[in-house]
Parts: structure tokens; sequence; C-alpha cells
């Protein structure tokens, strides 16, 4: 179980780490510890927090067709800088320039989570 706890917050921190190489409106510091840190962020926000958005926005998902799930990630993504910049690491920060870098570095953080766990597999 911890074997798979551990490879859940790598897999998302080196997710995240695509798509900050890739977003240039990401600024960050702490190198890999900021990763680590925001990998653990997400993982708990996913298991948590992210299905008491999906009950409580059942509706919403259903007359959008799911789309409605890509604001949620958005939520998500910005919760898990809150959460970073909140937990005050020395050297370990992250800064995001605007409200739309949130929504695509999201939408592109769930794409590549995706391919990745289709490669690992996480069982």
């Amino acid at each position: 179980m911890i074997k798979k706890i551990l490879l859940g917050i790598v897999l998302n921190a080196l997710a995240l780490y695509v798509v900050t190489l890739f977003l240039t409106d990401i600024k960050y510091t702490g190198g890999v510890k900021f990763f680590l840190i925001a990998g653990l962020t997400i993982g708990v926000l996913n298991t948590f927090v992210k299905p008491l958005m999906k009950i409580l926005s059942f509706p919403m998902l259903l007359m959008t067709i799911g789309l409605f799930s890509i604001v949620i990630n958005v939520i998500i993504f910005w919760l898990t800088t809150k959460v970073v910049n909140g937990i005050n690491l020395p050297d370990v920060s992250v800064a995001i320039e605007s409200p739309w870098t949130y929504a695509i570095a999201a939408i592109f953080f769930g794409l590549v989570n995706w391919a990745i766990h289709l490669v690992i597999r996480n069982k």
C-alpha cells in the first residue's frame, strides 16, 4: 500500500514537471522538493476533496456531459498552489500568472497524468 501511495506521488510530480516544462507562466522554486510536495498535495486533494466536489456538482456534470470536471480540475490545481505556498517551506513556492494558465495547466496536467498512468499501471 505504501508503495502504491509513493508511486502516485512520484507520478503526480512527474506530470507536474512536464506541465512546467511547457507552460512558462508557472514559476516555481524548490526543484525536486517542490515537485514532491506538490505531487503529495495533488494526491491528497484528489483523494479527499475531488470526490466531494464531484458529488456537489453532479447536476453541472450531467448538464455539461462531464465537461464541468475541467472546472473541478482547475480548482484542484488552484488549491494545490495555495497549499504549497501556505506550507511556508524554505525555498519552495509556486506562482501562476493568470487564471487562464490555471485552466491550461489543469487540462494539460490531466492529459499528461492520464498518459503516464497508461504506461505505468498503479495497481
